[in-house]
């Protein structure tokens, strides 16, 4: 409980390696997270050169933790391994459509997250990259990825170089919901969102980009609505060409 409650995304990592026996440890920590059916439909690439991870961190939007940490994850969904093997038993799956597309996603996403907590667990420090969906396509070209294989998301890994501060969350009433969920009257978000808004940090946050309030920095800076069409349909037609189909 205390290691999950003291969570934090470590973002400046030393130059000491992993080792293999570590990082196998993590990897085989990993695919032991439940998955649906026990298909296991994810693939992990494992990047440790300074060559790929130079490669890739402009798609990372040049976050410096990719090139600083030793070990860089993409985790994908992966259907072409269960497909290849249903071929060469005369059978033909059907994952390629957006019920398996939310499968593949959430078990890949549990997979991610056991790794995360083997790695703390050890003394590592991770972070998650959440710029592999942004830009899945040009990530699935350097990794030659294949028809079926998307990455969802990339995780660094290494030996923290500075711990920071605690990130806030909403309390946990914010959350929770007994029986059937219970919709929230504009009274009662203020109330939540208090605290959150009432740091130092998000009163700076907003003061720096010129905005009145910290929702307004979420929506019109950091996820703006022209950035989300940009980067979504770039998803979407990426999935289509990848014989996805959302009817």
């Amino acid at each position: 409980m205390e290691l999950l409650k003291s969570h934090r995304s470590i973002r400046k990592y030393k130059t000491e390696t992993i080792s293999k026996e570590i990082l196998d440890e993590l990897l085989e920590s990993g695919i032991r997270a439940s998955n649906t059916g026990n298909m296991q439909l994810y693939s992990i690439i494992v990047s440790r050169s300074t060559e790929r991870k130079s490669i890739l961190a402009p798609l990372h939007f040049n976050q410096s933790m990719v090139l600083e940490a030793p070990v860089l994850l993409t985790i994908c969904m992966d259907i072409n391994r269960f497909e290849k093997w249903c071929k060469i038993n005369h059978t033909k799956s059907d994952f390629t459509n957006l019920l398996w597309l939310l499968n593949g996603a959430i078990d890949t996403s549990i997979l991610a997250q056991n790794i995360c907590i083997a790695a703390e667990n050890v003394g590592l420090g991770i972070c998650y990259l959440g710029t592999s969906l942004y830009n899945a396509p040009e990530i699935s070209k350097i990794l030659k990825l294949p028809k079926g294989v998307i990455p969802v998301t990339a995780l660094t890994l290494g030996y923290p170089e500075f711990v920071p501060d605690q990130c806030d969350r909403l309390p946990l009433e914010a959350m929770i919901h007994y029986e059937s969920y219970e919709d929230y009257s504009d009274e009662k978000i203020a109330e939540l969102y208090l605290e959150k808004e009432s740091l130092e940090s998000s009163r700076l946050f907003v003061k720096e980009n010129g905005k009145e309030n910290l929702a307004q920095v979420y929506t019109e800076v950091r996820y703006k609505s022209g950035d989300n069409q940009y980067f979504s349909s770039k998803l979407l037609k990426m999935l289509t060409e990848q014989g996805f189909s959302f009817k």
